[in-house]
């Protein structure tokens, strides 16, 4: 289990929450890669948890701790009863979705359309901020459209702050709502690290997170001597072998020492638990760890049998003994 640093803050290091991606087995995955970074689950529509299947989407492990629960939402009422939820199930941070700007969540009159309403949101943190005793961060874009103007975000960020929000996670491009795709809004619009580090500048007694194309360590290293903490997405997703380094790097902890069959038997383990218990089909956990021997010989033909639907009827300890056939012995 990873343990509480009292040394580094608790945003030093972040996994993004993203879409389809960073469900339990995933967290699960990128947990047995680093102890210390702060994991995030898939956006969750306050709608979706107060109405759905609740345990479904809180549903989470021990070891996944430190642990936060992304809400999209817009109704302060609404945010209040999930927050409690949040609190109750386990969770050590709620995340305020202030950036998706997909057509589907301006609909909702959530995600990055939020940013145009500041005082909307002030109300809706301090509304989760009353409901639990957690903490309550948000995360944003540096702007709408093709707005440079600063000002807007700065009094964004002071209005949000003045509602008690202490953590902003900003991805350091602007969300364009109209004319992009999600894809494209986290490609097109060009990255500005510079407004980030200006906000924290402008607001020392935040805890500022940047967000947006961080990669490698040395690039980590460098947002650090800026800002607080560093979010990294699909880079964490697809070169997951990168986060084995992370604790060491950025937390002060010892060296990473198990090899990646270690990783993989734990991977199996942990899914033929889950599939014995609740009949998770074998992909659905498997495809997170897809990317776990990039580089390594054999590593395509070990990718194509866990991707294999044709060996869905085995279990994850078969289709194992099948993929490591691939790789070359010792």
């Amino acid at each position: 289990m990873p343990t509480k640093s009292t040394t580094y803050n608790p945003w030093r290091l972040c996994i993004a929450p993203m879409l389809d991606w960073t469900d339990r087995h995933c967290r699960h995955f990128h947990r047995l890669l680093t102890r210390h970074a702060r994991l995030y689950t898939e956006m969750v529509h306050t709608g979706a948890l107060l109405h759905g299947d609740t345990a479904r989407f809180l549903q989470h492990g021990e070891i996944e701790h430190p642990l936060a629960l992304q809400l999209g939402g817009s109704d302060p009422h609404d945010l209040a009863a999930c927050a409690r939820l949040a609190q109750q199930w386990g969770y050590d941070e709620i995340n305020l979705n202030c950036g998706c700007p997909s057509e589907r969540v301006q609909r909702g009159s959530f995600g990055a359309c939020l940013m145009a309403e500041p005082e909307l949101v002030a109300q809706c943190i301090a509304a989760m901020r009353e409901a639990c005793d957690i903490d309550v961060t948000i995360k944003h874009r540096i702007g709408l459209d093709r707005q440079e103007d600063y000002a807007p975000l700065r009094d964004f960020v002071g209005r949000v702050a003045e509602a008690g929000c202490q953590v902003f996670i900003v991805h350091a491009r602007n969300a364009w709502l109209k004319g992009l795709s999600p894809k494209e809004n986290r490609e097109v619009p060009p990255l500005r690290y510079e407004v980030v580090h200006r906000l924290k500048a402008d607001f020392p007694h935040l805890c500022i997170v940047i967000n947006g194309g961080l990669r490698q360590e040395e690039e980590i290293r460098t947002q650090l001597q800026h800002v607080d903490g560093v979010m990294v997405g699909r880079a964490a997703y697809h070169e997951p072998w990168r986060l084995t380094r992370w604790d060491e790097a950025f937390f002060g902890a010892p060296a990473f020492t198990q090899g990646r069959d270690e990783i993989e038997q734990a991977m199996v383990a942990y899914m033929e638990k889950t599939q014995a218990a609740e009949g998770v089909p074998t992909f659905a956990m498997a495809r997170h760890m897809l990317g776990l021997r990039n580089g390594q010989s054999g590593a395509r033909a070990w990718r194509q049998v866990w991707s294999d639907h044709r060996l869905k009827t085995l279990t994850p300890a078969q289709v194992h003994q099948q993929a490591i056939a691939h790789l070359p012995r010792g």
